[in-house]
């Protein structure tokens, strides 16, 4: 684990740290602290998960607690509430006690990072860029960690990884609790309404995102869509960071862009640099995307051409991000787990087509909206979770023909049967598509557990071609 007893030395003696919210990351910070000497106290909204953090010697706590009068800082969770709907009671208490509060990514920020630090952050695609970013690296010889909201929390990499490359996705809860960290190449994708129940507003989800472009360094950010372009020219008007824009949509001077499956690079070398077709790991406009910001990194930390479109060709994808689980008779079956709102499933919708298409869960504001122009892609939705029937309220506005499975069980049996049907009905192939544009604490525990029950759900499908 990394190595905090530097840090704790620097706080006023005896090193009281507060810490709330027990999942993987919180776990990690406790037992970093613990090794580096400080006392810990827990809490989580969870007794279980605090009875089982006791059991490791950790004090208890909770809002009410006195622990405000001795406690030198409360290291948060990213999932606790700090402003909508309303700010977590023991976010309350550590304000009005004047503790400051901070999370994890923070925390390793202080403890002097020699390696290079390449944050990445936007709407949708942070965790496909994080992992491409970070293969490309490794396979050019150097140490990439890709972590943060992906992989180990980072107080549990080694403790060498302070002085190795660290590729961090984070997503905007993150920064809202990384107020002086900010990662030497700082990586912005797209923004598009999301998290507002947590932010409260569109304005406070877009500072969260720009706060991690604070300072020196490299700025590469996506200017497809207006909020991104806005805060290019927020950050390019301060003058503290090398910009490089990247589109897929339109051709730029001193950028990054995509004409057609070609990547043009007319900030390091001036034209044409290679070619994203064929790849089955990065299909869709929104993964040429993704690679083109991967590049954009490599490139600003020395890598050449052939050593960054070498990796490419050789990424194995993410599970839960439009991965190919299996084809059958010709049907790719593809789970996209991680499409968690709409904006993220349109992705998977333009890039296939005679799609039988498994959609709902814990529906977020927007619902389908925006949707509508990829009607005539889908075959049939088959609906499962809370959102059923007001996705089929959709469906039946935009003739979609639909049925509600209730669960991914009956939905996945469904779509399989009509697909390989309509196989040997002359139909044509098509894709069977897990991509739900819904949260999944419905019915799961996470888009992961999802997807998970997706593959083996699909594992267990019959070859044998209907007739």
């Amino acid at each position: 684990m990394i190595d905090l007893s530097a840090y704790v030395k620097t706080l006023p003696a005896p090193a009281h740290i507060a810490i709330y919210g027990l999942g993987k990351s919180g776990m990690a910070a406790a037992q970093a602290f613990a090794a580096a000497g400080a006392r810990v106290h827990v809490g989580d909204d969870d007794p279980a998960r605090v009875q089982d953090a006791t059991r490791h010697g950790y004090e208890s706590f909770t809002a009410a607690d006195n622990i405000w009068n001795i406690a030198r800082l409360l290291v948060l969770s990213p999932g606790v509430p700090l402003y909508a709907p309303a700010p977590h009671p023991v976010v309350h208490a550590a304000r009005h006690a004047g503790v400051e509060i901070i999370g994890d990514i923070e925390l390793l920020g202080r403890i002097g990072l020699k390696g290079w630090t390449i944050g990445i952050t936007g709407t949708n695609g942070k965790s496909t860029t994080t992992a491409l970013t970070a293969h490309i690296l490794n396979s050019a010889g150097m140490t990439a960690h890709a972590c943060g909201n992906i992989g180990y929390p980072v107080l549990a990499l080694p403790p060498q990884a302070v002085d190795e490359t660290l590729v961090l996705e984070l997503s905007s809860w993150q920064l809202d609790l990384t107020p002086t960290f900010h990662p030497q190449i700082a990586v912005h994708l797209n923004l598009t309404p999301d998290h507002l129940d947590r932010h409260g507003t569109m304005d406070r989800y877009i500072a969260a995102k720009e706060s991690m472009f604070e300072g020196p360094g490299t700025a590469v950010i996506g200017v497809d869509d207006d909020y991104s372009q806005a805060m290019f020219a927020r950050i390019k008007a301060k003058g503290q960071r090398r910009m490089i824009p990247v589109s897929c949509d339109n051709a730029i001077n001193d950028g990054i862009f995509l004409s057609g499956t070609d990547i043009v690079d007319t900030i390091f070398d001036g034209g044409v640099v290679g070619n994203l077709s064929d790849l089955p790991t990065l299909r869709g406009k929104h993964n040429f995307q993704n690679a083109m910001m991967a590049y954009a990194v490599a490139r600003v930390m020395g890598l050449g051409i052939d050593q960054i479109f070498d990796a490419i060709e050789t990424y194995p994808g993410l599970p839960h991000r439009q991965f190919p689980v299996r084809t059958i008779n010709g049907v790719d079956y593809i789970n996209d787990s991680k499409a968690t709102n709409a904006d993220a499933t349109e992705k998977a919708l333009a890039t296939f087509r005679n799609i039988y298409w498994i959609a709902g869960g814990l529906p977020k504001a927007g619902g389908l909206s925006g949707l509508e122009h990829y009607a005539d892609r889908i075959r049939k939705c088959f609906l499962i979770g809370t959102a059923a029937s007001d996705f089929a309220a959709w469906m039946l506005e935009h003739k979609v023909e639909y049925e509600i499975s209730e669960t991914l069980e009956q939905a996945v049996a469904a779509a399989h049967d009509m697909a390989q049907s309509d196989i040997a009905t002359g139909h044509g192939a098509g894709a069977v598509l897990l991509s739900p544009a819904c949260a999944s604490y419905d019915q799961f525990r996470s888009f992961e557990h999802r997807g998970e029950v997706f593959c083996s759900l699909v594992a267990q499908l019959n070859e044998k071609k209907a007739e």
